[in-house]
């Protein structure tokens, strides 16, 4: 990890400048490639401000804190940037896995080729008169025919309804709201 350490209205010194490599160095142990990280001392008035800035791989991670103790803004800082990148390798791995699991169910469950970017079509199309009855024919008919669902014209509301069965036995109804 390459750390830079800049400072403005403060003189950095040899202490200061090893807290910061010493708490940042921890973050090491997330990544492989190469770290490059900027951070600035500040004060401004009775504030100890410290900004970092983390550059890796074409990610920016990002972090200010600004205490009266120029130790525990670092702390504060170094603490949210580490935040920033466990979610982020979190979510690479995320990925990762589901790509994995992707490409598995690929080679043992291949789709065939002409299946693969296929979208969902309509590929029956029925046709029926519907004949105003009243509910409890409605569930007869539907009953009679062994669907889960039936269409009819209600007789009590003038009005094409829905009747289907519910995963508890019961029935449910669907009508036309104004």
């Amino acid at each position: 990890m390459r750390i830079n350490v800049r400072g403005r209205n403060i003189d950095i010194t040899p202490a200061l400048q090893e807290y910061v490599e010493k708490r940042l160095n921890r973050m090491e142990k997330y990544f492989n490639s190469p770290i490059d990280a900027q951070v600035t001392l500040s004060v401004i008035k009775e504030n100890h401000i410290v900004e970092v800035t983390i550059s890796m791989d074409g990610l920016l991670l990002r972090g200010e804190e600004a205490t009266l103790d120029m130790y525990a803004s670092i702390d504060l800082v170094v603490d949210k940037v580490e935040r920033q990148m466990r979610k982020y390798k979190t979510r690479i791995n995320r990925k990762l896995r589901q790509k994995g699991i992707k490409e598995l169910n690929e080679k043992f469950f291949p789709l065939p080729e002409d299946e693969e970017a296929a979208e969902p079509v309509v590929v029956k199309t029925k046709r029926f008169v519907i004949k105003p009855m009243p509910l409890e024919e409605a569930i007869l008919q539907m009953n009679l025919l062994g669907h889960d669902f039936f269409v009819f014209h209600s007789a009590e509301t003038d009005e094409v309804n829905v009747l289907y069965k519910r995963k508890d036995g019961n029935y449910g109804l669907i009508e036309p709201a104004e």
